[in-house]
């Protein structure tokens, strides 16, 4: 990841750890970005940054509207810098990451699937929506997610 360009001595250094460590391409690239954005947000270099910068930050981010995914990106690359290259353990220890919430898959209630079930004109459509329910029912009883019905039970 080499530029023609001039690039400051901590950018230089920290795009040899990454190098050392074998990261790719596009998580070089990534973490570089992060940390370009937090200079920006910051003014000056991140190696001046205190506790209260880096948290200061963080609620930026979050004001600003990015996505959990995208904030623990960011974050993981400001980590990266001082954890490995400024060796700032007190200030990566600032960092957090957020988990993001799992989605709930969706699942029909039982009348949605006996009016599915009449919807389907011919027999043929309803026996396979009748075997790709069974399935589905039998797939979730053996993680133990679907409560005993009366078609549990046959």
């Amino acid at each position: 990841m080499s530029t023609d360009t001039t690039v400051s001595p901590l950018r230089q250094r920290m795009i040899e750890d990454m190098a050392a460590r074998k990261l790719g391409r596009h998580a070089q690239r990534s973490h570089i970005h992060s940390c370009r954005r937090f200079a920006a947000f910051l003014g000056r270099s991140p190696d001046t940054a205190t506790a209260d910068d880096v948290r200061r930050f963080q609620l930026h981010l979050v004001e600003s509207g990015l996505s959990i995914c995208n904030r623990n990106r960011i974050m993981t690359g400001v980590r990266f810098l001082f954890r490995v290259t400024l060796r700032r353990h007190d200030l990566a220890a600032e960092v957090y990451h957020l988990k993001e919430p799992q989605k709930l898959p969706l699942v029909m209630s039982p009348e949605e699937a006996k009016r599915l079930l009449a919807m389907s004109g011919n027999s043929r459509c309803t026996s396979c929506w009748r075997s790709a329910m069974a399935a589905g029912c039998a797939r979730a009883r053996s993680f133990g997610c679907a409560p005993a019905t009366s078609t549990a039970r046959r």
